[in-house]
Formats: structure tokens, sequence, C-alpha cells
């Protein structure tokens, strides 16, 4: 698959353009410099060939964090197969645009010059002015107005290959053993038999500003994959990366960092309710934390994220090597605070120096056992059988309360029902209760496990009682 990148400076349309063509609103923009700082990847089809989309952080070199976000987008043009250089088209060219454009020209790649933000005719002479560039594909567009994308999209086609038929990406010769592959895809209603995807896991790494999970994100894959700076804030758009571990492929996505309610400001909404798009998405959520400062109410709301959305949790105690107190002192805090989480196993690492964050890796795959993890009924059943016979239930107004059965009806993570022919006389102290049970016998470390009483015939659904 091809890579198209979008580059310019600051501020010319370039997230718009990777929006357009998504057909969906994926990137922030805003009229403000410099809102996108990493590269936002996105796979698009353009009328059956695919393209794998790069919004680049504009180039500028007025500041240390914003040439570093310009290192990024040449370094993602590098990688492209096709470039789309963005200028903004109410403005006059200027000397910075040309040195970077015959910089990318030199690459010996196809490259557009696209000039934005001609909204009609009057303004299209505007446009001939960046004729001394020398473009040799020159398109004066309007991202907002969609006004002559559609001649820029077919330029893009023409440089893309034809999505293979799906005998080809089956690779199977024999016309009757594909057929019958096919045809066992369906049910006898005919209706498609949608398997859980156990093969993919998705990672997200949630915390405060400034706590180093832009640098845990670069130490995990090796490479300097997000922009990384002192400035809180940085990480506005969820950069997002894979990589393989054994059988699984791993989707790191790290989210922007919170602050408190009242000190988040502009863009920096968006960048929250982004966070949240991606935690729903999540399958494990990496909650990492400043070992070099005291934990914070602000901590606590976060980790209260990887209740709200059922998460797997690691808890990543990040610059270890300036902890503020020994590894007791710290957890025994960290553990009053986080009750919520108490079966989210601790690790502490440097990602600066990279010491013990190779062990992330390894944990992640042993919570997303658990988070996935099945328990036969039969064996369910009999912990749940001689926790009963230990302790009782408590009768219920006078009334015994028995539960006839558990059954696992579902994962990521798992949910168990409890038939009882009075589910609502099942105490909260009653579940957690027969939660530390099957803890004990059953490996659920890193996963929040979900007990539900239900009636005999009642529908499985998600909801908690």
């Amino acid at each position: 698959m091809k890579k198209i990148a979008i580059l310019g400076q600051p501020n010319v349309g370039k997230s718009s353009l990777f929006n357009r063509f998504a057909r969906r609103r994926i990137a922030i923009t805003s009229d403000m410099a410099g809102t996108t700082r990493d590269v936002r990847k996105e796979i698009v089809d353009f009328d059956g060939k695919e393209a794998e989309i790069l919004d680049t952080g504009g180039i500028d070199e007025s500041s240390e964090l914003f040439r570093r976000v310009g290192n990024k987008a040449i370094e993602a043009a590098e990688a492209a197969d096709l470039i789309l250089y963005m200028v903004n088209g109410k403005s006059l060219p200027d000397s910075r645009d040309k040195e970077l454009f015959y910089r990318l020209q030199k690459l010996g790649k196809p490259i557009a010059l696209v000039i934005n933000k001609i909204d009609n005719d009057k303004e299209e002479e505007r446009a001939w002015e960046f004729g001394e560039f020398g473009a040799k594909n020159l398109f004066a567009i309007s991202v907002s107005h969609n006004r002559r994308v559609g001649q820029l999209v077919e330029w893009v086609k023409n440089h893309l290959d034809v999505v293979e038929p799906l005998e080809a990406q089956l690779q199977i010769s024999d016309e009757a053993d594909a057929l019958e592959n096919l045809i066992a895809q369906f049910d006898e209603t005919g209706t498609f038999k949608e398997e859980e995807d156990l093969s993919q896991i998705n990672v997200a790494i949630i915390g405060r500003t400034n706590v180093g999970k832009s640098s845990l994100l670069n130490a995990l894959l090796g490479i300097e994959r997000a922009v990384v700076s002192d400035v809180a804030g940085t990480t506005i758009d969820p950069v997002d990366e894979t990589m393989i571990l054994g059988e699984k492929s791993v989707r790191f996505v790290d989210t922007a960092g919170l602050r408190r309610r009242g000190k988040i400001q502009g863009i920096e909404r968006y960048a929250l309710g982004r966070t949240r798009d991606m935690l729903e998405k999540a399958d494990i959520a990496l909650l990492v934390l400043d070992a070099s400062a005291p934990l914070s109410e602000l901590d606590e709301k976060i980790a209260g994220l990887v209740d709200e959305y059922k998460l797997g949790c690691i808890i990543v105690l990040n610059k270890w090597d300036e902890a503020i107190g020994s590894y007791e002192e710290v957890v025994k805090e960290l553990r009053y605070r986080f009750k919520f989480l108490s079966w989210a196993p601790v690790l502490t690492v440097s990602a600066k120096s990279k010491k013990r964050v190779h062990k992330i890796a390894d944990l992640i795959l042993k919570v997303f056992e658990n988070y996935t993890r099945h328990i036969p009924t039969a064996d369910l059943n009999e912990v749940i059988k001689q926790a009963t016979i230990r302790h009782h239930i408590p009768s219920f107004k006078g009334r015994p309360v028995n539960i006839l059965f558990a059954s696992q009806y579902a994962i990521k993570p798992p949910k168990i029902a409890l038939i009882s022919n009075r589910p609502k006389g099942i105490h909260f102290s009653y579940i957690r209760y027969l939660t530390n049970q099957l803890r004990e016998h059953f490996d659920f470390e890193g996963t929040p496990l979900i007990l539900i009483p239900k009636k005999r015939g009642e529908r499985e659904e998600e909801e908690e009682a």
C-alpha cells in the first residue's frame, strides 16, 4: 500500500485536507498554528484504490518544539511514495516555501504543489504567482469549499495501485475451495459470522500532562515516533503506531495529556473528546504516573477512566530513577488511592533511560490473555458453588437467595451472569466476595471482572445491577 504525505508550513489546511480525503473529521483543526504536532495516519479508499495518508505537523523553525515537529514531517516525506506540499493561497509565495518544496523535489518522488484557500475564480489569479516554484503538478483548491479537490484526488488515484480482488487476497487457486471458504463465513440464516478478532491489541497510553507518555511510546517502539518536549500539552491528536509482539499486533495510542477541567483551553477540549473516543476502542490502558511527584486528585480522575471504560490496565510508574519514596511507600499510597484498580499490576520504569521498559511488552500480552479469558462453565460453577457453601448468601426480605448457576457470556472484559431466584437480593458486598474467590482460582490479573446477577431467562445485557 502506498503512502501519501501532506506537508507544509503551519495553518495552511493540511489537516482539513486529511479529513476531506478520509470523509470524516479525524484530525483536529483550528486556526491556531501548530495544532497538529505528530504524524497522523489513516488508510483511505480512493474508489477502490487504497493508500495510507500521513497528516504531518507544520514545518516551523520558531521554537525547539516546532523544529521537532518539522523534523517528523520531513521523515514522513522520506517514507512516503507520494508528496502533497500545501501552501496558503491567500498569501504571497515566500522563500521558506520554495526552499522546502525544492528540498522535497530532490527526494525524486511524485510531488504536487497544492495551493489552498483559493475560494473563487477571482482568487485563482493569485494562484498563478506560485508558478515560480516550477512545479510540474500544481492544484489551486479550496478544501473548506470543496472546490476542485476532485482534480487533486484524480491525480492521486493515478499514482495508486488497484486493490487486489478477493481471490488474489485469499491466495486460493482452487475455485471450489474459495467458494467453500466463503460459504463457511455465513450461518444457516445467511448472516455473516462475526467472530471476535483477538489478533490485535489496542493499547491506550493515558495520564496527565508531562508524565512522559510520548517518551514511553518512543522507548517501547525503539524509535522517536512521538514528538517529545518539556512543554505540557505537546501531544494534541492521539498518536498511534503498531508493533508485532509474538503472534499479536499491538496498536499503541499515545493520547493527549489531561489537565484539570478549569485548565483545559482551546483545542485541548477537542483532544479530551478524542481521548475518550480512543478509550472506547481500547483493550488495555497504560496508566502512566509520575513517580517523581506526589499523586494528585487528577491522577485519580484519570485512573477512573479505566474503570469507566472497563479496560485492562497496567500502572506504569515512570521517572522511577527520580522517585520521591521507596517502592513500598509509593505503592502503598497508590493502592490506597486507587482501590478500584487493586487488580492492576504495577511496573516501575524510566522511559528516559529505557530501564525496565521492555517488561511492558510481556505484561501487555499477559493482561490481554486475562482480558479475553473464558472460564469453562463447569469450572466456573464449581468455584461459585464452593464459595456459597463457605459463606451463604444472606436472605432478602426474609426469603432465601440462591445462585442457580453461573455463565460467562462475554470477554473484553470477562462478564459473568449469576442466575438467581432473587437477583436483587445479592448484595454488592457478596458480589465482591465472589469476585475475589474467582480471582483466587483463575488468573485475572490486569483485567476487571464483572459479575451481574440475573433472573433465569433475562437477557444478558451489559448494564450492571
